[in-house]
C-alpha cells in the first residue's frame, strides 16, 4: 500500500520523489521574511554606531556573547583599539554599559545572519535528498545559497573597512554593496517563491520572465537604493532636517572643489538632495508597474502601492525627525518590504497567462 504524506507535510517514503513546489515556496517566504528582519536590524546597527563594536569574526565561538565580566572587559579593550573609539574618547569616551549596548546590536545582527544561513541550507539539503525540488530549480536554489554566503562575506569586508587607518566608520561603498546584495537576495527569494507557487497551481507553467519594463523599473529603484545606502553610510541624513527645502534652500549649496565624481559620491548635501527627489522618479515608475499588474495580481498591486507610499512618507519623517532611530529604522524596514513587493509585482508582470 502506498504511503501518504503526514499531516505535518513531511514526505513519506512512497512519494519521496514527488516535487513539492508549495512547500518550497513557503520555506522561501519564511527565509525572505528573515532577510527583511535582518535588513531592519542592520539599519539599527548602523544608526546606533554598533557595527564596529565586534572587531573579529568567529564563526562558531561568536554565537555566544561574552558571559563574564572579564570577557566583557576583554572585548571592550579590543574595541578601544579602534579608530572609532579613539574619536569617541575625544568627545567624552564610553562606559562599559554603553559598549554592551552597541555590542548587542552587532552581535544580534550576526546571530540572525547565522540563523538565516541554517534556515536556508538545512531545508535545501532536506528537499534535495527527498527529491522534492522541481526539475531545473536546483542550480537556482544553490545559487541563492552562494549569494547569501557572499553577502555575509561582504558584511565582514565592510566591517574591516572601518577598522584600519584613521577610519571612524565603514566605507559607504562597501556598506552599499553589503545592503544591496541583501536586497537582491530578498528579491530573488520572493521571485523564486512565486515561481514555486505558480508551479503548485499548474505543473506545466513556465517560470516567469524578467520583462524589459521590469528591467527599467529595477534600474530606477536600484539608483534610489544606492543613493539611500550612500546617504546612510555618510550620515548624510543629518545634512538637513527640513523638507521640502534643505536648510531653507530648494537646491543646497554643494562644494564641487573635489571634482564632479568625488562630489557625486561623497558630498552629503548633494546625496541627500538626489535621494529626496529621485524618490519621486522611483514612485512614478512603481505606480506604472502597479497599474500594469493590477489585472494579473491585484494583491501584488495593492502591496506595491502601500509600500512605496509608506516608504515615501517615512523618508520625509526621517528627515524631519532629525533621523530619529526608530523612524529611520522603519524607513529601512519598509524599504526591504518595497523590494519584496516590487519583485512580486515584476513576477506577476512576467508570468505567462494560462487558458
Amino acid at each position: 500500500m502506498a504511503t501518504q504524506a503526514s499531516p505535518m507535510g513531511l514526505i513519506a517514503p512512497g512519494i519521496a520523489n514527488k516535487a513539492r513546489p508549495l512547500a518550497i515556496a513557503r520555506w522561501l517566504e519564511v527565509v525572505a521574511f528573515m532577510v527583511v528582519m535582518i535588513v531592519m536590524v542592520g539599519g539599527i546597527t548602523r544608526l546606533t554606531e554598533s557595527g564596529l563594536s565586534i572587531t573579529e569574526w568567529e564563526v562558531v565561538t561568536g554565537i555566544l556573547p561574552p558571559l563574564t565580566q572579564a570577557a566583557w572587559v576583554a572585548e571592550f579593550e579590543k574595541y578601544q583599539a579602534t579608530p572609532q573609539y579613539r574619536l569617541m574618547t575625544s568627545i567624552g569616551g564610553m562606559t562599559l554599559a554603553e559598549f554592551q549596548f552597541i555590542y548587542f546590536w552587532e552581535w544580534f545582527h550576526r546571530l540572525i545572519a547565522r540563523v538565516i544561513g541554517m534556515a536556508y541550507a538545512l531545508p535545501l539539503a532536506w528537499f534535495w535528498a527527498r527529491g522534492a525540488i522541481p526539475k531545473g530549480f536546483k542550480p537556482r536554489l544553490v545559487g541563492l545559497l552562494a549569494l547569501g554566503g557572499l553577502q555575509g562575506l561582504f558584511g565582514w569586508i565592510m566591517v574591516q573597512s572601518g577598522l584600519v587607518g584613521d577610519m571612524v566608520a565603514v566605507s559607504h561603498f562597501k556598506l552599499s554593496l553589503h545592503l544591496l546584495t541583501a536586497l537582491l537576495l530578498l528579491a530573488l527569494l520572493v521571485w523564486t517563491a512565486r515561481d514555486m507557487r505558480s508551479l503548485a497551481r499548474d505543473p506545466a507553467v513556465r517560470p516567469a520572465r524578467f520583462t524589459g519594463f521590469a528591467a527599467i523599473v529595477a534600474g530606477v529603484l536600484f539608483i534610489q537604493l544606492l543613493l539611500g545606502a550612500w546617504v546612510a553610510g555618510l550620515r548624510a541624513g543629518h545634512a538637513a532636517y527640513d523638507w521640502p527645502l534643505m536648510n531653507g534652500r530648494l537646491v543646497p549649496q554643494v562644494d564641487w572643489s573635489g571634482g564632479v565624481l568625488w562630489t557625486l559620491t561623497h558630498d552629503p548635501f548633494l546625496l541627500q538632495f538626489l535621494h529626496r527627489w529621485w524618490a519621486f522618479v522611483a514612485v512614478a515608475a512603481l505606480i506604472v508597474l502597479a497599474r500594469r499588474v493590477r489585472g494579473r495580481d491585484r494583491l501584488a498591486s495593492v502591496m506595491l502601492n502601500i509600500t512605496f507610499g509608506t516608504m515615501l512618507l517615512l523618508g520625509i519623517a526621517t528627515v524631519m525627525s532629525g533621523v530619529s532611530l526608530w523612524v529611520a529604522a522603519s524607513h529601512q524596514l519598509v524599504g526591504a518590504l518595497l523590494v519584496a513587493s516590487t519583485a512580486w509585482a515584476m513576477h506577476a508582470l512576467g508570468t505567462q497567462r494560462t487558458a
